[in-house]
C-alpha cells in the first residue's frame, strides 16, 4: 500500500508540475512537496532528453540488507522515492549520499555510482526513468574503471 501511495504521489508531482500545492486540489486532499530542485544529487543541471521517442519506466526496486546495485550510471534523468529503509549512494568522486524513508532522490546523470543497503531492513524504492524507447536506462562501467572504483571503497 505504501508503494502505491508513493507512486501516486510521484506521478502526481510529475504530471501536475512543480507549482502544485494543496490549494490546487479539492477539499480532503493534501499535497506535500518532497523536493523541488533544478540540479541532480551532485549539482548537475537537470536536462531532459530531446526526443520524439520518450519512454517512462516505473519500477519498484528492493535491496536486501547488505546488497548493492553495483557501479552504474544513467544516461537519462532518474527520480526515486525511498518507501522504506536507508540507502547509501557512493559517487565516483568519493562523495557519499544518504537517503531514508520518505526522501525523494534526484539521481545523478552520466556519473558512476553505487547504491548500498548498509542497514538491517530492506530498502524499497519507487524509481522513475525518463528514458528513450530502445535505449538503456542503466549502463554498467568498463571493467577497469569498475575495479578502480571498487578499490576506493
Amino acid at each position: 500500500m505504501q508503494f502505491r501511495a508513493a507512486c501516486f504521489c510521484l506521478i502526481g508531482i510529475f504530471l501536475i508540475g512543480p507549482s502544485a500545492s494543496a490549494a490546487d486540489y479539492n477539499s480532503g486532499v493534501s499535497a506535500k512537496v518532497l523536493k523541488k530542485t533544478s540540479v541532480t544529487g551532485n549539482g548537475q543541471k537537470i536536462t531532459y532528453p530531446n526526443t520524439d521517442r520518450a519512454e517512462v519506466t516505473a519500477m519498484l526496486v528492493e535491496l536486501a540488507p547488505g546488497a548493492e546495485t553495483g557501479w552504474h550510471k544513467h544516461p537519462v534523468p532518474v527520480y526515486a522515492y525511498v518507501v522504506s529503509g536507508n540507502l547509501s549512494i557512493s559517487l565516483e568522486d568519493g562523495t557519499l549520499l544518504s537517503f531514508g524513508a520518505g526522501d525523494a532522490i534526484i539521481e545523478v546523470v552520466n556519473t558512476l555510482h553505487n547504491g548500498e543497503n548498509r542497514g538491517v531492513e530492506p530498502v524499497k524504492l519507487a524509481v522513475f526513468y525518463l528514458g528513450i524507447e530502445g535505449s538503456p536506462n542503466v549502463i554498467k562501467p568498463e571493467s577497469a574503471k569498475y575495479n578502480e572504483l571498487k578499490k576506493k571503497k
